[in-house]
């Protein structure tokens, strides 16, 4: 699949010529992660920080909470890496600092050696010193400490001559199953669905920024189908992932609903159709993504009462369930509560709230059997869900507080102690 790059100096996006000549001002960051988001990881390099000339970890650091950004660019200390993982960074990209020393103090998973390379020698400090190492030396050395590489052509970088697919089989073979994304030079889509078809992630910039590369064209390259009529088969989810029903894209349709961030899909009967549209159902899209054998795309939606399902339930197979929907009818309640309702006194008198969440967490802490602790499990998370709800909290939130605490790398003692100190 295709990773777009988002190379960052003085605050814009730019495309540099071999790491040194500056080729291109694309703009704002940000309205680029905006178009990316959705389309999956977007690798984001400062430029300043790689040259030891100032950083952009602001803007970085707000880019992260737009998209799934894999960061990278003069992350030289385990301490920094760290600081981008906990900032909300998918994964970080380590070049200079790529030693085993460094890379055994992270999360595996979450690491990334970027190798640059001019005509297969590694360079580092911003492709500025050579180091004498082949990529495939390089390769043997890191795999044990990393989830994988990124391997950029120097010489080819921003000159949209095309990759060498041939070379790239090689360094397939050194990963040795470890993932491996290559920059430098693609220009095409086609380089996109066969270095997809090797396994390999293509990073690409300038042909994308100048429009020699469309980026949607880009995006669906990898895409296919047995079907006579073309189509993919599109789950459509909700954003805790739960299936609402089963649509079908094609590349007009997928298109469309990225460049306008709303459900339009391709029916077989009635040809292209956007969700909503007459009904009011609309959908919001957040994400879509490729399955493992790129044969159907998931499009995650905010969807619009009163549901996905023409006969106006949360999906077609009925009724959502779960949690999220137990959660969301106890937010309409707590709107609707009568005047006198135990709800109602709730959202009311905040001491009494608080005095009820005080109670039953002190008896969950006390509870031995698993029947205790499950019923008194479910008065904490009902009192719990009344204070989300007073506040105008959604579980969407909450859950992705969760996440995002799952993807910290400071133990909480240490982030205590930063706190106080």
């Amino acid at each position: 699949m295709i990773i777009n790059c988002i190379d960052i100096m003085d605050g814009q996006a730019v495309q540099l010529v071999g790491g040194k000549d500056k080729a291109l001002d694309a703009g704002d960051p940000q309205e680029w992660a905006t178009r990316f988001g959705p389309m999956g990881e977007v690798a984001v390099v400062d430029l300043d920080a790689a040259l030891s000339q100032g950083d952009n970890s602001a803007l970085i650091e707000s880019l992260c909470s737009q998209a799934r950004c894999r960061v990278g660019g003069g992350i030289r200390s385990v301490e920094a890496a760290k600081r981008w993982l906990d900032a909300g960074a998918t994964r970080v990209v380590l070049g200079t600092a790529a030693r085993p020393d460094v890379l055994s103090q992270l999360p595996r998973d979450r690491v990334i050696a970027a190798l640059d390379a001019i005509e297969g020698e590694v360079v580092v400090e911003g492709w500025r010193t050579k180091t004498g190492q082949r990529i495939e030396d390089r390769m043997r050395e890191l795999r044990p400490y990393v989830g994988g590489f990124l391997v950029t052509f120097v010489e080819r970088e921003g000159r949209m001559g095309g990759i060498d697919l041939d070379r790239v089989r090689e360094l397939v073979a050194a990963a040795a199953g470890a993932e491996l994304t290559v920059a430098g030079g693609i220009t095409s889509a086609d380089e996109i669905a066969e270095l997809d078809r090797m396994g390999v992630d293509a990073q690409v910039g300038m042909a994308i920024y100048t429009g020699a590369l469309d980026w949607l064209d880009a995006f669906a390259a990898p895409l296919k189908t047995d079907r006579p009529d073309g189509l993919w088969a599109t789950v459509v989810c909700d954003p805790y992932e739960r299936a609402l029903g089963l649509c079908w894209s094609d590349a007009s349709s997928l298109r469309k609903a990225i460049e306008t961030r709303r459900g339009v899909y391709r029916s077989r009967k009635r040809g292209e159709w956007v969700k909503g549209e007459t009904s009011g159902a609309t959908q919001r899209l957040l994400r879509v993504d490729v399955d493992c054998d790129r044969d159907a795309l998931r499009f995650v939606v905010e969807q619009k009462a009163p549901g996905f399902c023409h006969q106006d339930t949360g999906s077609c197979w009925g009724p959502l369930t779960g949690l999220p929907s137990l959660a969301e009818r106890l937010r309409s309640r707590v709107q609707d509560a009568p005047e006198g309702s135990y709800t109602k006194k709730l959202i009311q008198d905040p001491d009494m709230l608080r005095s009820k969440l005080l109670e039953e967490a002190a008896e969950l802490a006390e509870a031995k059997t698993p029947e205790e602790v499950a019923w008194e499990a479910a008065d904490v998370v009902y009192f719990a869900w009344v204070a989300l709800a007073r506040a105008g909290v959604s579980l969407d939130a909450v859950q992705s507080e969760l996440e995002r605490r799952t993807r910290l790398t400071t133990r909480r003692s240490e982030r205590t102690k930063e706190n106080v100190a």
